[in-house]
C-alpha cells in the first residue's frame, strides 16, 4: 500500500494546471474558482482512495486530505479568520481561504491577480530595453516529492526535475541517487 505522501505526489503529477476561467469585473482580472479545483480533483482523489475535508475549526479554514485505506492525513493547510461580522464578507472570505489552503497543501501553481491587484503590487517587466527574463512558473518540489522521487525510478527522476523547481540541494541529491548530469 503506498503512503499518503506517495499517492499526493502521484496526484500532483496528474492535476495539471490550474486555468483562470472565472472574473472579478472590480478588479478587471480572472481567477480560478474553488469548486471547479475540486470538481476536477475529485476524480483523483477517487483513484487514489483519498478524502478531502475543509471544515472551519477554532475560527481557522482548514484544508485536509486523509487516506482512506491507511488513515494517515496530511498535515492541515490552515488560515485563520478575520473578525468579520457581515455575513457576505465572511462568507467571501471563507470560500476564498478553502481555495488557497488546497493550492497549498498540494502544492499547486496558481498566480493571484485579485491579491496582486489589492496589495498594489505592480509587476515589473523589462528595465532599460533589458529583454524580460523568462519567468520560471513550475511548482516548487517539497521534501515529501523529493522523498518519492528518490524511491522512484531514474527516467521518472528526470521526468521530474524537468517539471519541477526544486532546492539546490535537492536537486544535488536526486542528482547523485540517480547519476544524472
Amino acid at each position: 500500500m503506498k503512503s499518503i505522501n506517495q499517492k499526493l505526489f502521484y496526484l500532483q503529477q496528474e492535476i495539471g494546471a490550474i486555468s483562470k476561467d472565472n472574473k472579478n469585473p472590480f478588479f478587471k482580472s480572472s481567477y480560478f474558482d474553488v469548486n471547479t479545483l475540486i470538481n476536477n480533483l475529485n476524480p483523483l482523489l477517487l483513484k487514489y482512495k483519498l478524502v478531502l475535508s475543509q471544515p472551519i475549526i477554532s475560527g481557522e479554514v482548514h484544508s485536509i486530505i486523509k487516506c482512506i485505506e491507511s488513515q494517515e492525513r496530511t498535515d492541515p493547510s490552515s488560515l485563520e479568520l478575520p473578525d468579520i461580522s457581515d455575513p457576505q464578507k465572511l462568507g467571501s472570505c471563507i470560500t476564498y481561504f478553502r481555495r488557497y489552503t488546497l493550492v497549498s497543501l498540494l502544492g499547486l501553481m496558481a498566480d493571484d491577480d485579485d491579491g496582486n491587484l489589492a496589495s498594489n503590487r505592480k509587476v515589473v517587466t523589462a528595465v532599460n530595453n533589458q529583454p524580460e527574463k523568462k519567468e520560471d512558473n513550475r511548482p516548487w518540489l517539497n521534501i515529501d516529492q523529493k522523498n518519492a522521487v528518490l524511491k522512484s525510478t531514474k527516467q521518472e527522476a528526470e521526468r521530474i526535475i524537468k517539471q519541477y523547481r526544486m532546492k539546490k540541494e535537492f536537486r544535488t541529491e536526486i542528482n547523485n541517487k540517480f547519476k544524472i548530469k
